[in-house]
C-alpha cells in the first residue's frame, strides 16, 4: 500500500517535471492573432461568453454533485447506524440548503436583471 503510494507519488512529479522541461512555448503577438491572409482581423477570434450563463450551470453542476453524494446512502443505511448517517445527511443537506438561499440572496440565481 505504503509502496504503491510512494510510486504514484514519484510518478506525478516526473510527468510535471517532464511537462515543464519540454514545453516549447514562444508566445507572440502574430501567432496568438487569428489568420486573416495578412490583414487587420474583421472582429474579435473570442466570442463573448454571458456571466450569468456561467453561475447558473456551476450552480447546476455542484447541486449535481450533491444528488452523486447522496445516492450511495440508501445502500449504506441497510449496513450502518441509522443515527449516524442521519446526522451526517442532515448537516450535508442543511449546508447545501443554506448554500442555495445564499446564491438567491446573492442574485446569482435571477436570470434577468
Amino acid at each position: 500500500m505504503m509502496l504503491s503510494s510512494l510510486i504514484t507519488f514519484i510518478m506525478v512529479i516526473l510527468i510535471t517535471i517532464l511537462n515543464i522541461t519540454s514545453k516549447k512555448t514562444f508566445y507572440d503577438r502574430e501567432k496568438n492573432s487569428p489568420f486573416e491572409c495578412g490583414f487587420d482581423p474583421k472582429n474579435l477570434a473570442r466570442l463573448p461568453f454571458s456571466l450569468q450563463f456561467f453561475l447558473v450551470a456551476l450552480i447546476f453542476v455542484i447541486f449535481d454533485i450533491e444528488l452523486t453524494l447522496l445516492l450511495p446512502t440508501i445502500s449504506i443505511v441497510k449496513i450502518s447506524n441509522l443515527m449516524n448517517i442521519s446526522i451526517t445527511m442532515n448537516t450535508f443537506i442543511t449546508i447545501l440548503i443554506m448554500g442555495l438561499f445564499h446564491e438567491q440572496n446573492q442574485g446569482s440565481l435571477n436570470w434577468v436583471k
